[in-house]
């Protein structure tokens, strides 16, 4: 039940941003939506950008235990991961681990090097939120 109101939150949240974010008057307005977070795969997109969104992007990642996303930048984009289940840890180029455990949220600054891990022995379930940051364009 609190994964379920978790879960209801995050949607409810990104909802609210989609629906208050400026847009440009050139491309659609973005609109209001609600997505099932189901994904059969390890990674799938939810909010994929313009014209979707103003400019952020979402999705939702399972890992199994010992699995990674792989080290990525998320380039001028500051990223949030919002940790609905299991245990896990953000590997951060040039610091420490950072170990977590659901419920919890993470944020990763632009242009920071990093990778998430599965630490736990259950399923690791996230949801990223990507967005460009103020100032770093």
């Amino acid at each position: 039940m609190k994964r379920l109101v978790l879960v209801t939150s995050v949607l409810m949240g990104l909802s609210l941003v989609v629906a208050l974010s400026p847009v440009s008057s050139q491309t659609a307005k973005p609109q209001p939506l609600t997505l099932a977070l189901q994904c059969p795969g390890g990674d799938c997109p939810l909010l994929k950008g313009a014209p979707q969104t103003a400019g952020m992007r979402s999705g939702y990642v399972r890992l199994k235990p010992g699995e990674t996303v792989g080290w990525h930048t998320t380039g001028k984009n500051e990223e949030t991961l919002v940790i609905l289940t299991g245990r896990g840890e953000a590997r951060l180029e040039g610091q420490p681990a950072r170990a977590f455990s659901a419920p919890a949220l993470v944020y990763i600054p632009p242009a920071m090097k990093h990778n998430v891990a599965n630490t736990g022995k259950g399923i690791l379930e996230y949801v990223y939120v990507v967005a460009p940051a103020q100032g770093a364009h």
